[in-house]
């Protein structure tokens, strides 16, 4: 092995270490949909169970316009109104990592778009019958939007 080769992971770590103390904070959404008696979930390629909609907010976006991109993107969904719900620190991600929770109204369907690598499924479920592997956060979250809690701060 070249010296180069066994280089490579140490400046692959050192660059990302880097990279997280420069970083102050991450910040992700989710939306919670809701119609009918039914919620909007997903079901990633790269990750187990059910959750609520979103991602990352990228540079120069601000938390609701990438709420609405990620709705677009994840499940072909646009919406009239879009409020701010809570905002949580997810320790389960990292020390830094922050999430926004929006719960949209005025659902409005979007012209299709190619399916692409990241989503598996998508789909509206009875709020009584949510699929066997919703995640805990995910099921945490609409208990707290259904019975007018105040958010937890912690994911």
């Amino acid at each position: 092995m070249t010296l180069l080769a066994r280089l490579k992971p140490l400046v692959r770590r050192t660059v990302t270490a880097a990279a997280l103390l420069r970083r102050p904070m991450s910040l992700g959404v989710r939306v919670f949909l809701a119609e009918e008696g039914r919620v909007f979930l997903v079901r990633h390629t790269y990750l187990p169970g059910w959750y609520l909609p979103g991602g990352g907010v990228d540079a120069g976006e601000t938390a609701a316009e990438a709420a609405r991109r990620e709705l677009a993107e994840e499940g072909g969904l646009g919406v009239e109104d879009l409020d701010l719900f809570g905002l949580y620190l997810n320790r389960r991600a990292s020390r830094r990592d922050h999430v926004a929770l929006f719960v949209g109204s005025g659902i409005e369907p979007l012209p299709p778009r190619p399916r692409d690598r990241e989503i598996a499924e998508t789909g509206f479920f009875p709020l009584e019958a949510l699929p066997a592997d919703t995640t805990g956060a995910t099921r945490r979250r609409i208990a707290e939007i259904l019975e007018g809690r105040r958010p937890d701060p912690l994911w």
